[in-house]
C-alpha cells in the first residue's frame, strides 16, 4: 500500500505543523513527517486521526501499489505548459473534501458555460454561509423535489437570488432554502 498523506496535505495547503496541530490529540510535525515517508508505521488508529484532521475518509490516505495513479506532470502558465520538477499524484476533490457532502449535477443540455455531458461537482453549504458563495454557481433545492441552478447573485436575510445560466434569463428567488451546494469542480469529457 502507498501512503498519500503528503499529497492530500499539500493539496489542502497544510504544512506538517498544521496537520499535526489539527490531529486529536495534537501530535508533532516530525511524527506526521515520519508517517508520510513510511519511517513510522501507518496504523488504523493513525489513519483515523489523520483523516479526521484532514476532513476526509481514512481509505483516501492509501492506495494499492499495483494501481497506477494519475500524475500532475505540468502546469499551464501564461508562457505555456511548464514541467514540474517532480510529478505529483493528482488528488480528487472528493479526497480534499471537507465535512460537507459532495453531490454531482449532470449536465444534459448546454447552458451558459456548461456543455452536455459535463459533470459539476458541488459541495453542500448551510444557507448561513451563502455569503461565501456569492458570484459562484450554486444548486438550490425548491419545494416539490425541484431545484434552481445558476450564479448566486444576491442574499438578503433568508432569501437568495439565483441567475440561471444562459442569455436573457430572469433572476429566481428562493426563500429559506434548507441548503445550497456551491460548484467546486467541473469534469468535462473531451
Amino acid at each position: 500500500m502507498i501512503n498519500r498523506i503528503r499529497d492530500i496535505r499539500k493539496a489542502k495547503g497544510l504544512t506538517l505543523a498544521d496537520l499535526a496541530e489539527a490531529c486529536d490529540p495534537p501530535t508533532t510535525a516530525q511524527t506526521i513527517g515520519r508517517l508520510e515517508t513510511g519511517m513510522r508505521n501507518l496504523s488504523i488508529k493513525w489513519m483515523d486521526r489523520i483523516a479526521d484532521a484532514l476532513g476526509i475518509d481514512p481509505q483516501s490516505l492509501v492506495r494499492s501499489d499495483q494501481t497506477a495513479s494519475p500524475q500532475v506532470v505540468a502546469t499551464l502558465t501564461e508562457q505555456g505548459p511548464e514541467a514540474l520538477n517532480t510529478p505529483a499524484e493528482a488528488v480528487l476533490a472528493t479526497e480534499i473534501g471537507g465535512d460537507a457532502p459532495l453531490m454531482v449535477l449532470s449536465i444534459a443540455a448546454s447552458a451558459g458555460e456548461y456543455r452536455g455531458g459535463d459533470q459539476l461537482w458541488l459541495r453542500q453549504l448551510d444557507p448561513a454561509d451563502a455569503a461565501r458563495a456569492i458570484n459562484r454557481d450554486v444548486l438550490v433545492p425548491r419545494k416539490g423535489g425541484r431545484f434552481y441552478f445558476g450564479r448566486l447573485i444576491d442574499r438578503q436575510g433568508t432569501m437568495v437570488g439565483i441567475l440561471p445560466p444562459g442569455v436573457g434569463q430572469k433572476q429566481q428567488v428562493v426563500d429559506d432554502p434548507p441548503w445550497l451546494a456551491v460548484a467546486e469542480m467541473l469534469v468535462r469529457p473531451l
